[in-house]
């Protein structure tokens, strides 16, 4: 499966894929995550697109950023996260894949909401957040504000 936007190819990669990028990973709380992602995969394969890392691509296959959800909880909500990387940052990248992304994601069966939550000094995430229809939730997680955007608006 492929979401296609104006600009990026975005798709769950495969196993192959998520172990390499975790072998790469220099960072630990990135190669920590990276694991959590692709064993989460392994446990449940028929979701997989629900805990793999996606690719985000230029449409020339250019690697420029990744994103995840965290699941799927039983009351249908699921949790993005998204990352672009920092010479293709501020081109508006991060917009279109989340926003491409969680419209595919609030047509799927058994969704009802998508989540998502940002460090508080984090306001780059939270206009991305924003320009994709997302509202605060008037919560705090263990990263900072939430936010979310429902199948009803």
């Amino acid at each position: 499966m492929i979401i296609e936007t104006k600009r990026l190819k975005i798709y769950p990669a495969a196993q192959e894929q998520m172990e390499a990028f975790i072998a790469a990973e220099a960072d630990a709380e990135l190669k920590k995550a990276y694991a959590e992602m692709l064993e989460g995969c392994l446990r449940h394969p028929e979701q997989w697109q629900w805990y793999a890392m996606w690719m985000i691509e230029l449409r020339d296959g250019t690697h420029i950023g990744d994103l995840c959800f965290k699941g799927l909880e039983a009351n249908g909500m699921a949790e993005i996260g998204y990352g672009i990387l920092e010479e293709y940052q501020g081109q508006g990248y991060a917009t279109e894949a989340v926003g491409a992304t969680v419209i595919w994601a609030l047509k799927q069966p058994d969704v009802a909401c998508v989540e998502a939550e940002t460090a508080p000094d984090n306001r780059a995430s939270q206009r991305v957040l924003e320009k994709c229809g997302f509202l605060p939730s008037g919560t705090v997680g263990e990263e900072g504000p939430r936010f979310y955007k429902s199948i009803n608006g």
